[in-house]
């Protein structure tokens, strides 16, 4: 039997923690701790060693982005600890932040998609994997931004679409289902990105996929 994930939660305001709780108690996720600072998301996280960290961008004791600075502190020094970040707003700088070098175990989503509570399970699951999940809103504002010509001009539209699904954290599978086409073509599209990109070299096959993600979001 697959061990239940265990998640320490961030948020200030009781409501929110209440409703985030329950949704993730729902889907089988054990919530260890739920607290509503960013100090306290340090210690719990260290007490804990939970497999993700959920926490809102805004938090005590500033009411700030103390959030976000918990998340990269939990990133740079708990490496199997896996961070869902929670945003009110679409703030893609946070995003680029978070993700940094390497866009695996780590998910940001608007609040408002949380309030399904698919959504907001699947993320956790996908980041306890070691998956990304990014939302599609922040992903079409990066990619959205001006930007100098570059290799990802080279890609066609539908491989363009596969590398903001992959950038989202789908897998081929995922990705076929959301495309309505079949595995072996999205396998055939990921090839080509590859290709395009210079990534044929890579170490293996997820690292590849990071690096694509990372040329999509980056460049």
């Amino acid at each position: 039997m697959k061990a239940r994930i265990r998640v320490v939660l961030g948020e200030d305001q009781p409501i929110v923690r209440e409703g985030v709780t329950a949704i993730l108690t729902r889907a089988g996720i054990e919530v260890v701790a739920a607290v509503g600072n960013a100090n306290d998301l340090m210690w719990a996280t260290s007490e804990h060693r939970p497999d993700v960290v959920i926490t809102d961008i805004h938090m005590p004791p500033n009411l700030a982005d103390d959030g976000l600075r918990a998340a990269l502190k939990i990133r740079a020094t708990h490496p199997g600890t896996g961070v869902v970040v929670l945003s009110q707003f679409l703030e893609a700088s946070y995003a680029l932040d978070l993700v940094g070098d390497d866009p695996s175990a780590v998910g940001y989503l608007l609040k408002e998609k949380v309030a399904k509570a698919e959504i907001l399970s699947e993320a956790v699951e996908r980041v306890a994997d070691g998956g990304s999940a990014l939302d599609a809103d922040v992903i079409a504002t990066l990619v959205g931004r001006k930007r100098a010509a570059g290799p990802l001009d080279r890609l066609t539209p539908r491989e363009r679409d596969v590398l903001a699904l992959m950038a989202e954290g789908h897998s081929n599978v995922g990705i076929a289902a959301k495309l309505v086409v079949t595995v072996p073509a999205v396998e055939r599209h990921v090839t080509g990105i590859f290709l395009k990109l210079g990534l044929q070299q890579a170490d293996s096959l997820q690292h590849r996929r990071v690096l694509a993600v990372l040329e999509y979001l980056k460049n």
